[in-house]
């Protein structure tokens, strides 16, 4: 395994690990430390008033992504899976990586899960376009005492943000998400002024104004819709995760889709076009999921208030209800198949 990281630290942010991803960990001997999601709470960004709290089952779990390496890094050792650090590949070719300096290390299969600006994705897909959202997302994590351990969605006219606990409910994981015309380039690393953020959220309710007071540091990046890459094999080299089908923020099923992913494709590796068949139904319709959630989101007029008079209605009646049109999703376990 090589990875171009110079050492595995603190990096990234919130994950959150459905039942699906969930059952890949357990299966593995994988265990990450985090929050034990209670609920999925919509709220009303503006009024701060609650519109529907589903409640969750077992096995949705909070966590740090810095964590989940760890474990995955750790639980490797034990298997005496070598890492190797510090080697960044520059480009995949027919059987070769080559790295940085021009050295080229042969394979005989390589799985790619360097995510969408990766060297296997350049590989295997290099033409295929991506299409701006029309939104970007800023990213932070800032310091709380105390806060439910809940996925909170507050969402308003053209802008949502999403916040839950991590790491025993000491720190909380911010993503919070606007409508643009503007490009912004894609990736996460682009530093921003969090005025930016609180200027875009100001017409939240106090408690969102309050815990974006406390970020100092945020990042900001352009949504791009990819899809699911026209094929994820190509000769030797056959690419997962992000590398694959990148998906938007709004079904938090990133993480899980590549755990479902890196599980299924090692039973198959003999055959990654047979193993691409099976996957690809499932990933393109998590994929629309997430889209669909999107534009729920940022309703505007009539529509946002019929759409938040049905929840509220259902918050009363079965909150339980909207989640059960995601078992198709949750209740997968592809460790079983």
């Amino acid at each position: 395994m090589v990875e171009q990281a110079p050492a595995l630290t603190e990096v990234g942010a919130g994950l959150q690990i459905a039942p699906n991803g969930g059952r890949v960990l357990d299966a593995l001997g994988v265990s990450v430390p985090g929050v034990d999601s209670q609920a999925v709470h919509l709220i009303d960004g503006p009024s701060g008033a609650r519109l529907i709290r589903m409640p969750l089952g077992a096995g949705f779990r909070l966590i740090h992504r810095a964590d989940l390496i760890g474990a995955l890094a750790a639980r490797a050792g034990d298997l005496d899976i070598p890492v190797r650090l510090d080697t960044p590949v520059t480009a995949v070719e027919d059987a070769a990586m080559r790295l940085e300096g021009g050295r080229r290390i042969a394979f005989r299969r390589l799985v790619g899960a360097d995510g969408v600006r990766g060297a296997s994705r350049a590989f295997v897909a290099p033409d295929h376009p991506a299409r701006f959202t029309g939104q970007v997302a800023w990213r932070a994590i800032v310091p709380v005492d105390d806060w439910p351990a809940e996925a909170q969605v507050h969402v308003g006219p053209g802008r949502h943000l999403v916040c839950y606990p991590l790491r025993d409910g000491r720190a909380l994981n911010i993503v919070a998400v606007e409508e643009r015309t503007a490009w912004v380039a894609e990736g996460w690393s682009q530093d921003d002024d969090p005025a930016n953020l609180r200027r875009a959220f100001a017409g939240f309710a106090r408690p969102i104004r309050d815990v974006l007071d406390r970020v100092e540091r945020v990042n900001l990046w352009g949504l791009m819709d990819h899809g699911a890459t026209p094929r994820w094999t190509r000769g030797a080299c056959t690419a997962i995760g992000d590398a694959a089908h990148p998906t938007l923020p709004f079904l938090a099923q990133g993480a899980n889709l590549g755990l479902e992913d890196a599980w299924t494709l090692a039973a198959s590796l003999d055959d990654p076009a047979g193993w691409e068949r099976a996957r690809r139904p499932r990933v393109t319709r998590a994929l629309a999921a997430a889209a669909g959630n999107a534009r729920n989101y940022h309703l505007t007029g009539l529509r946002r208030a019929a759409g938040h008079a049905a929840l509220r209605l259902a918050d009363r009646v079965n909150p339980s209800a909207p989640m059960r049109g995601y078992a198709w999703l949750y209740d997968h376990d592809v460790t079983a198949d």
